[in-house]
């Protein structure tokens, strides 16, 4: 016989955060392997835009991080032929040169210590909502991870490879975990590669349904507290752990080359 049935809405929550933190282990993966699957998720899921975009992680060495090398697409690259390099952009381990718009990494990786990872592409629908200098809505339960966590950088300040560039992308930013960049594209952060992945992953699909909706009729809000409440539930370590599992484990089908040896997910 069912005993839940008259338990409280926190009282549920509170029993399936648990069983998540029991069920759902870290993957056994390194920073460099995570890259490299990110990058080949990213490619799956439509973020490719021939060589733009960066994907950066921090190294372990305080003013390092990891990130990819230019010249490489998203689905070339594997955990052999990252780049370990400094704030200036130089390169401190492998070989190659990093794009030379890694520089607002630096800026934003010096502004906000809980960032880890930081995702930037250009991918279609993002791309396209940022085409009509429009603000991301969340309108939808999937995408209630980014309810009020998403920025919006109306101007565009051009080639992004210079430090003013940096300062304003960082400022735009301020202490969210997303921007969309006006004519432009979209950033994503976060604490863990696996966050950053999956909010990578949901920006895209948001911006697709945003612009679907637009086409269709006139958007209507969420309710606040409501969507804050699955804000917090969508973005935890766990489910984003769990989340980018699921990603992984598909782009390891497509992609088995991007990893060196056995990985457990």
């Amino acid at each position: 016989m069912a005993t839940t049935l008259h338990d409280t809405k926190d009282t549920l929550v509170s029993r399936a955060e648990r069983q998540m933190d029991t069920h759902f282990a870290d993957p056994k993966l390194t920073t460099r392997q995570k890259i490299a699957l990110t990058c080949r998720i990213a490619y799956d899921g439509g973020h490719d835009s021939g060589l733009a975009g960066q994907i950066s992680a921090r190294g372990e060495e305080p003013g390092t991080y990891w990130t990819q090398r230019l010249g490489l697409g998203f689905d070339e690259i594997t955990e052999d032929n990252l780049l370990l390099v400094d704030e200036d952009l130089q390169v401190l381990e492998g070989e190659g040169m990093p794009n030379p718009a890694n520089r607002f990494h630096s800026w934003i990786y010096r502004e906000r210590e809980d960032v880890n990872c930081i995702i930037h592409t250009h991918p279609l629908h993002a791309a396209a909502l940022a085409m009509l200098e429009v603000p991301l809505v969340v309108s939808h339960m999937d995408t209630t991870p980014l309810y009020e966590d998403c920025a919006f950088l109306r101007d565009w300040p051009g080639v992004p490879v210079g430090n003013e560039e940096g300062e304003i992308i960082s400022a735009a930013l301020g202490d969210k975990r997303a921007i969309l960049l006006a004519h432009h594209g979209q950033l994503v952060t976060g604490a863990t590669v696996e966050e950053a992945c999956a909010l990578a992953v949901l920006i895209e699909r948001a911006a697709r349904l945003q612009l679907l909706a637009m086409a269709a009729g006139t958007i209507q809000p969420l309710d606040p507290a409501l969507a804050r409440e699955a804000h917090d539930w969508t973005s935890t370590d766990r489910r984003n752990k769990a989340s980018f599992a699921y990603y992984a484990r598909r782009a390891l089908r497509n992609h088995p080359d991007c990893v060196t040896g056995e990985v457990e997910l």
